[in-house]
């Protein structure tokens, strides 16, 4: 158990769970600089990923290890010798590493490696002892153990814990349990496992009814000290529990769960802006926290509320999660240093290189929209690309709209270096520049979801476009602004082949497989 016993870790898996979001694949790069900034942000754990999956998850969580400062670093496992192994070579070299390793215990999940409760439980306890001889830290999982029975849930835990695990996580892997039962399962567990005191139970809660982040609250008050989370909720299907959500209601609400994390809580914003960015996944409005929405007031009540007194309508402070409570003006006097302060700011720390090329696509904003407000920049940091990536470029877009016929759209593009050009048509001037970048660079991928929204207000405001498509069972998502929506939407559109290009080279270059994807 943890020292304090109201002190609660919160162990982040956006790099395992949250990516294994449609779409979601993050970079080497991305993957290194969320780990520091969730590092920074005081997260007790990072599960950095699933280093037998791939090659390329293996380096990932490998370099992680050997770069992170503070967090505990965790890899996950089957309950598979190679799998643990595998893992212990990439967690090796951080300084307090950790080997989480699952199997699923429910009646649905013992049939998939098609074995009885007896040879699991004996699988359970060959593979945790064998983790425990490598790592000093090992976390155990009984996949979808909100389905399984019971009496054979606290039988499979007494074995992991005895064999070793100090962490065992109770995941509700399909989003299925209620918060009372999650409170219930908890509060059983550790009252009639044998052991249990001994061990940290954790909760791990995936959103597909609402309740995810009810069900790991109601854990935690039932005795559960670690929760399992993702920025902004990431992850499958409905996603995982939101770390900002549970963060911030234990300190909002401390005077009905005194419960502390150790969490900087005036980071979240910056580190939100910033998944959303390298997942393409954008933040929904009145998404709790970290919403664009979420402290905004238009009603006229709450407005003369506000401006008496803002507790009338706010629980907690803008600042408390790092959003800047002014909106200051930029424009295109605004100079190099002034712009590096309101970033700051915004909660974004650039180097040099960084700041020289953010400057430049600034003063093309500033030079096209009169004034520049901080939505706007959040907006040009988030559709940063990755020059590394970028083997296709949108070189000069000019699309003819009439009332009358199909669109024509004139395109240049580069491809490997190499500017290429044509004209197409189409059912209006998005689609006649689709067909041109697909004329000039011919794939089978399509297009899933195309997503327009207005940064804000105003006839110059920039537009944010969202696209996911599907090749050959990958989905890939882009994302870019601009003032002018047809030029965001071929941006967003060649961001995401980029995506797909380095998807297609991954695919290509990693050679372990794993028999299926969706875990704890």
């Amino acid at each position: 158990m943890t020292d304090d016993k109201n002190r609660v870790l919160i162990f982040d898996t956006t790099l395992r769970d949250g990516e294994q979001s449609p779409g979601a694949t993050m970079t080497h790069t991305e993957k290194l600089e969320i780990t520091q900034l969730l590092d920074e942000m005081g997260v007790d754990i990072i599960e950095a990923g699933f280093p037998i999956a791939s090659d390329g998850d293996f380096a990932a969580v490998s370099e992680i290890a050997k770069q992170t400062q503070n967090a505990v670093i965790c890899g996950l496992a089957r309950a598979q010798i190679g799998d643990i192994d595998r893992c212990w070579e990439a967690v090796k070299h951080a300084k307090s590493p950790r080997i989480h390793t699952f199997i699923g215990t429910s009646p649905l999940h013992r049939a998939i490696p098609n074995l009885d409760m007896d040879q699991m439980a004996e699988r359970i306890e060959q593979t945790v002892t064998h983790a425990r001889n490598l790592c000093n830290n090992v976390q155990w999982s009984p996949m979808d153990a909100t389905r399984t029975e019971y009496d054979y849930l606290c039988r499979v835990i007494e074995i992991a814990i005895k064999s070793g695990a100090s962490t065992i996580n109770i995941p509700d892997t399909v989003g299925y349990t209620a918060p009372r039962e999650s409170a219930d399962l908890i509060g059983r567990l550790i009252a009639d496992v044998p052991g249990a005191e001994d061990v940290v139970f954790a909760t791990h809660c995936h959103n597909d009814l609402g309740m995810a982040t009810a069900n790991s609250l109601a854990a935690v008050e039932a005795g559960a000290r670690q929760i399992e989370c993702t920025i902004n909720g990431l992850g499958e299907r409905a996603g995982n529990t939101a770390l900002e959500e549970v963060v911030m209601a234990l300190k909002v609400r401390h005077d009905i769960m005194p419960f502390d994390t150790g969490v900087d809580s005036q980071k979240i914003m910056n580190i939100s802006r910033r998944v959303a960015a390298v997942s393409g996944f954008p933040v929904q409005f009145n998404k709790a926290i970290v919403g664009k929405n979420a402290f905004a007031h238009e009603s006229g009540i709450h407005q003369d509320g506000m401006l008496k007194n803002a507790e009338t309508f706010e629980i907690m402070r803008p600042e408390d999660v790092g959003l800047s409570a002014t909106n200051l003006v930029m424009g295109k006097h605004s100079g190099r240093a002034a712009l590096r302060s309101k970033l700051e700011e915004l909660g974004f720390e650039l180097g040099d290189n960084q700041l020289k090329d953010v400057f430049v696509r600034f003063k093309e904003l500033a030079d096209r929209k009169k004034e520049v407000y901080d939505d706007d920049l959040v907006a040009l940091m988030r559709t940063q690309g990755d020059p590394e990536a970028e083997r296709l470029k949108i070189m000069k877009l000019a699309v003819r709209c009439g009332t009358e016929g199909p669109q024509v759209a004139d395109l240049v593009m580069e491809i490997d270096g190499e500017a290429q050009q044509t004209t197409q048509t189409g059912d209006g001037p998005v689609d006649a520049t689709f067909n041109a970048v697909k004329a000039l660079f011919p794939h089978e991928a399509r297009l899933q979801l195309y997503q327009v929204h207005a940064v804000t207000e105003g006839t110059d405001a920039q537009a944010t476009v969202s696209v996911r498509m599907e090749e050959g069972g990958r989905i890939v998502t882009g994302q870019s602004a601009d003032t002018d929506t047809v030029v965001a939407s071929a941006k967003a559109y060649v961001h995401a082949l980029n995506r797909l290009l380095v998807r297609r080279e991954k695919a290509g270059t990693d050679k372990a497989e794993i028999s299926y994807k969706d875990v704890s």
